[in-house]
């Protein structure tokens, strides 16, 4: 995530869940600018020159091709990988943002409940078993609250990865292709979500390969193609003819 997450020790004193850890930026604020971002991996360009921006209650859908750079712009904009050149601002708290990738980083041995404790505790939250049974009902997964995330299907362990970036209700979220794997179900879920985390004032920048169905939920595209920005702007000016995502 862009900045480390504050993680809490036997000294710490968690402080009540309050349901969210920054004050939400006003909607149309940018929250996110990306300048001249360049990556090279050894020898091999892989970004160049890109400059884009997301703001606080608006999707900005990533797409391109197989090897266009998406996963790797990113991982720079949430500070898990290093720019060759250029900078990234992020004006969120760095508590306050989240990132769901296609690792859900769940713990196969805890309960659902206590994966959502241990990741609050993580954001320095204390959240209460009311606070947690919440967001698993958002997600669908109230019933099975106290059995092991180690025997959930693929969609229930990202619905479950989806509870936890809810528990925090980040400001700035980064989903890579968050619907991989999911059924036709869950993915309805997953953008009715989105659309929620919008709607709540977050900024979402999203990897998709699911174009044609994820366009509709999204206010700007960045379409990366041989390594540059091939288009960054409105949704519904996006011609998306001959790509296939």
């Amino acid at each position: 995530m862009a900045g480390a997450s504050a993680q809490a020790t036997g000294q710490d004193r968690p402080q009540p869940f309050s349901g969210g850890v920054s004050a939400g930026a006003v909607m149309g604020d940018v929250v996110l600018d990306a300048s001249g971002v360049g990556k090279f991996f050894g020898s091999r360009l892989v970004l160049r020159d890109v400059t884009v921006s997301a703001r606080a209650g608006e999707a900005l859908l990533v797409v391109g091709g197989n090897g266009a750079g998406k996963t790797t712009l990113l991982k720079i904009m949430a500070g898990l990988c290093r720019a060759s050149a250029g900078s990234v601002e992020v004006r969120v708290e760095p508590d306050a943002s989240a990132y769901l990738g296609h690792a859900t980083f769940l713990y196969p041995r805890l309960s659902a409940v206590a994966n959502l404790l241990f990741w609050g505790r993580m954001y320095g939250l204390a959240p209460t078993r009311a606070d947690m049974e919440a967001v698993l009902q958002r997600v669908g997964l109230s019933r099975v609250g106290d059995e092991p995330a180690g025997t959930f299907s693929r969609g229930m362990a990202q619905r479950l990865n989806l509870a936890r970036v809810f528990l925090i209700k980040p400001k700035l979220v980064f989903l890579d292709e968050p619907g991989t794997g999911l059924d036709p179900a869950s993915q309805d879920l997953l953008r009715r979500e989105i659309e929620a985390l919008k709607a709540s004032g977050a900024a979402i920048v999203w990897v998709s390969h699911h174009l044609s169905s994820d366009l509709a939920f999204a206010e700007r595209v960045l379409f990366l193609k041989d390594t540059r920005v091939a288009y960054f702007g409105a949704a519904a000016g996006f011609d998306a003819g001959g790509l296939a995502c």
